[in-house]
């Protein structure tokens, strides 16, 4: 392959992540090449540039082929720009939601250290274990096989006791996905903190209809509730993330503690959180914002494939699917994360379920949008991964050391 089809590709990556179609028809293939060249836009436009070095040294540099290298170099540059910019808005976002002082809130945080990204992290982006993190794999969290299990990540060499706990819940559009290929840059920054950190498998459509996963994901939570004290957990304090289908799964476990059906055989079981953060999630399963996209999703694959249901006849399970559909005003704190460009999620379901929190719910909604960003952006070590995480972790830090005493006088409330 020539220089100048090479430089042709780079170009069009690059346009595609810069400007990627909306979802739709169009999003899953824009989302399939431009979510790698944004996140990987600094290794992309440092291989532009050697290799167009090398192209000029040959004599094979043709002028078509610098101009779309040019053209690339100023996208991957833009790109680059906007993913550094969010480090900004995310710490805008968290001092207008938990106030200027919140990080003097924050026991024994080295601050300065934090809202900046090592080099390290960002030369290695598929490299996320952590050397001081042990992880205790595929413990059984119900009877079954490999969907059945999860793994736990939890500081090595460490004796803990009453340590706060995450759940991670696994994307892949409910049909793929696994607990080791998410949420790792997250739970292994949190282990570091002290943290025990717990990410599940569940069963996968369509050979599981929904709402097989929910109830697996409730299971798991109910496990972690009774189990996770003899791995060094604090069972009155578990907080749930998760990105894609695991964003909609996590925000639904966290407004559904009293949906029976969603415990079947464990209705008495305390699936209660403290706190949820869904990355990019679907927050509408039912369509019921009315729009093309919505309405769809609901009919051209939720229904076929996810609940094996037509939504037009049987709208019920599609409604109680929907997250939005539970919110009251004892919804625990959120913080929700959403891209902009996202072509997988439209990131107008972000913006409706944020408003509807914000309306119905007496407790802390914070929301971080992010200009020029696809879905999954967090899935391997980038500028904007490293920045949106250390947000996480300082939000969650501060959950943990403001609305602890407050979560766990709720639980013996709720249990006396």
């Amino acid at each position: 392959m020539g220089y100048l089809r090479r430089q042709a590709i780079t170009a069009l990556l690059t346009a595609n992540a810069v400007k990627p179609p909306p979802p739709g028809n169009f999003g899953p293939l824009g989302f399939a090449f431009g979510w790698p060249a944004g996140e990987l836009a600094p290794q992309l436009l440092t291989l532009t540039a050697l290799d167009t070095a090398q192209a000029i040294l040959r004599g094979k540099a043709s002028k078509a082929g610098l101009l779309l290298a040019g053209a690339s170099a100023a996208g991957l540059g833009y790109l680059i720009q906007q993913a550094r910019r969010s480090g900004d808005l995310a710490e805008a976002q968290l001092a207008a939601s938990l106030g200027d002082g919140y990080l003097d809130q924050i026991p024994d945080r080295a601050v300065d250290a934090d809202l900046k990204t090592p080099l390290r992290d960002l030369a290695r982006p598929f490299t996320m274990a952590k050397p001081d993190v042990e992880v205790i794999r595929d413990i059984n969290y119900r009877d079954g096989g490999s969907r059945a299990r999860l793994d736990i990540y939890r500081p090595k060499g460490v004796d803990l006791g009453d340590a706060p706990v995450l759940v991670q819940v696994h994307g892949g559009g409910w049909t793929i996905g696994d607990k080791s290929q998410q949420g790792l840059i997250l739970m292994n920054r949190l282990a570091q903190r002290g943290w025990v950190c717990v990410a599940l498998n569940y069963r996968l459509a369509p050979k599981h209809p929904f709402p097989a996963q929910i109830i697996d994901v409730k299971k798991a939570i109910a496990w972690t509730k009774e189990n996770i004290a003899s791995y060094g957990g604090d069972p009155s304090y578990v907080v749930i993330t998760g990105g894609s289908a695991g964003g909609h799964l996590s925000s639904l476990a966290a407004l559904t503690p009293d949906v029976k059906e969603y415990q079947p055989g464990f209705e008495d079981a305390d699936t209660r959180v403290s706190a949820c953060v869904p990355f990019y999630g679907i927050y509408d399963m039912a369509g019921l914002s009315g729009t093309k996209y919505d309405v769809e999703m609901r009919d051209r694959f939720l229904g076929p494939l996810i609940f094996k249901k037509n939504p037009r006849t049987e709208p019920e399970p599609f409604v109680l699917a929907s997250p939005i559909t539970h919110i009251t005003p004892d919804a625990p704190d959120f913080f929700v994360v959403h891209g902009d460009s996202d072509g997988l999620a439209s990131v107008a379901q972000g913006r409706a379920f944020v408003s509807r929190l914000r309306e119905v719910s007496k407790n802390l909604v914070t929301y971080l949008e992010l200009p020029s960003t696809q879905h999954g952006f967090e899935v391997f070590s980038s500028i904007r991964s490293q920045h949106v995480i250390r947000a996480v972790e300082r939000w969650l830090e501060w959950h943990r050391a403001n609305r602890r005493g407050a979560t766990e006088l709720d639980t013996e409330l709720v249990d006396a």
